[in-house]
């Protein structure tokens, strides 16, 4: 309970007050529009960057925490997939887009000021590693199966190229992309700049939870209720349950296996909903678990806690 308390609690009281504010017209949903602008495209990627850059790769990227967390990944969008379209009857672009939702969990918003609460800000470095590959990975793994269903007997190279275009065109892969090549270029970060940087990192996930908070008002919980809930067991059961059965056989240290348990734990993130608009495929089954395991992760994420070392 004290975990509940002091870790989990205070990010969904910023999420809560950013919902509230929104709810009751005290901020605009223009306001949240932009909000969320400024941390998805600007922020965010700023952190993304300033952590890759300084990040020890050799120390932090375990090649078992990485395999415990996608293959754990990997399964939830299987199991998304193939229970859309066998068990609810749903097309295979819907599937697609249900599957993305049990593959792309919430690392940044919500497993970051968790885990950082939980275990300290120096135990981040297993979650930057694992966020590191996120977006590439997911949108990889998305858009590809979206692009191939949609085919319709294009050839290879368009879908390739569509895919590499949607791939390349996101600010937190371009961030990623950019840290990355400071990082291994061994090119210092001038001071003013290296400032300006952390000023960014420190508005970063404040903001990001209280746009949360405002962008979740607008998820209303309508319909697909069996779908909603199957993807709320996917992402919140399914894929941290894989990610610490294989943490554990691989003997992956403590602090690796609460990072990828931790992050793998969370609730679909919003790109979720993103990846349905962008198709126009499954956006109420994605809005709504969206908003259903963001509520539902105050639960469960404290009692992952109480299963972590």
């Amino acid at each position: 309970m004290q975990a509940l308390l002091e870790v989990i609690l205070p990010v969904f009281l910023v999420i809560g007050f950013g919902y509230l504010a929104v709810w009751r017209g005290w901020f605009s949903a223009g306001g949240v529009d932009g909000l969320m602008t400024f941390t998805q495209k600007f922020a965010i990627p700023c952190l993304l960057f300033a952590a890759l850059a300084r990040l020890d790769l050799g120390q932090s990227f375990d090649w078992r925490l990485l395999l415990s967390f996608y293959a754990g990944a990997l399964s939830g969008f299987l199991l998304g997939l193939f229970g859309a379209r066998l068990i609810f009857g749903r097309s295979w672009e819907d599937a697609v887009a249900i599957g993305f939702c049990g593959l792309f969990s919430n690392s940044v918003l919500l497993g970051l000021p968790i885990m950082e609460r939980a275990y300290g800000l120096g135990a981040l470095s297993a979650n930057f590693a694992i966020i590191a590959v996120h977006s590439p990975f997911c949108y990889g793994i998305g858009i590809t199966a979206m692009e191939v269903v949609r085919a319709r007997g294009q050839s290879g190279v368009t879908v390739a190229g569509k895919v590499l275009r949607a791939m390349f065109s996101n600010t937190l892969i371009m961030g990623i992309a950019a840290g990355f090549a400071v990082n291994l270029s061994g090119l210092p970060i001038p001071g003013p700049v290296n400032d300006a940087l952390d000023l960014m990192v420190r508005a970063a996930l404040p903001a990001a939870l209280f746009g949360l908070g405002g962008v979740l008002v607008q998820y209303r919980p309508e319909g697909d209720m069996r779908a909603i809930l199957y993807v709320c067991a996917v992402s919140l059961v399914a894929h941290p349950a894989i990610t610490y059965g294989l943490g554990r056989a691989l003997a992956l240290p403590v602090e690796g296996l609460r990072a990828a348990v931790v992050t793998a734990a969370m609730a679909p993130g919003v790109n979720a909903y993103i990846f349905a608009n962008m198709y126009g495929h499954a956006k109420r089954v994605a809005a709504s678990s969206v908003l259903i395991a963001t509520g539902l992760t105050v639960v469960t994420a404290w009692l992952w806690l109480q299963v972590l070392p």
